[in-house]
């Protein structure tokens, strides 16, 4: 079978939801087509869409080797990228103790691979809260509320880190007060 047949019968069972057979058929059309690079590309937004994310990268990367110039492939390749470093900050967090600095570090390299990633803004939001980090916890959780305007637990978040700001803000302000008397 020729790849744009496999692509088709691919199409097919996304079309009834049956993502599983979907990514099979494209890998049926890979091995047709090693070389190229469309269909390396929907293999891994189906891969990504079932969240099989390292065999999503895997097949984003080369679809982007293959086609160096295609903005989509590297797009995706980075939102793919930010994805996978958001599932290991969360790793990191879940420790016991809980590896702050790290995933921080990880979480800032997926929001910038991935401006539009809600999760890696919120997580960021909450994380630098509980290090009492106000103003880098409202920036994210501003940008999360951006991302996803009616999500009420970034709302919350902002809501409440703004108000932490201000009574450190009022702290600061009143002991400088009491000085200069």
């Amino acid at each position: 079978m020729d790849g744009e047949s496999c692509i088709k019968k691919a199409y097919e069972f996304i079309l009834n939801s049956d993502f599983e057979q979907a990514i099979y058929w494209f890998e049926q059309a890979i091995d047709a087509e090693p070389e190229n690079a469309f269909f390396h590309h929907t293999c891994a937004v189906s891969c990504a869409r079932s969240g099989k994310w390292p065999k999503a990268k895997q097949h984003a990367e080369t679809a982007l080797a293959l086609d160096e110039g295609n903005a989509e492939y590297k797009y995706h390749l980075q939102v793919v990228e930010a994805k996978l470093l958001l599932a290991d900050a969360d790793m990191l967090l879940a420790k016991v103790p809980p590896k702050l600095a790290e995933a921080a570090e990880l979480l800032e390299q997926a929001v910038r691979l991935d401006p539009l990633s809600f999760d890696a803004f919120y997580t960021l939001g909450v994380l630098y809260a509980s290090q009492h980090l106000y103003e880098k916890a409202a920036y994210h959780a501003k940008e999360a509320m951006r991302l996803d305007p009616g999500h009420s637990a970034a709302r919350r978040l902002f809501a409440d880190v703004n108000r932490k700001r201000r009574m450190m803000r009022i702290r600061i302000n009143a002991t400088k007060r009491k000085r200069n008397r």
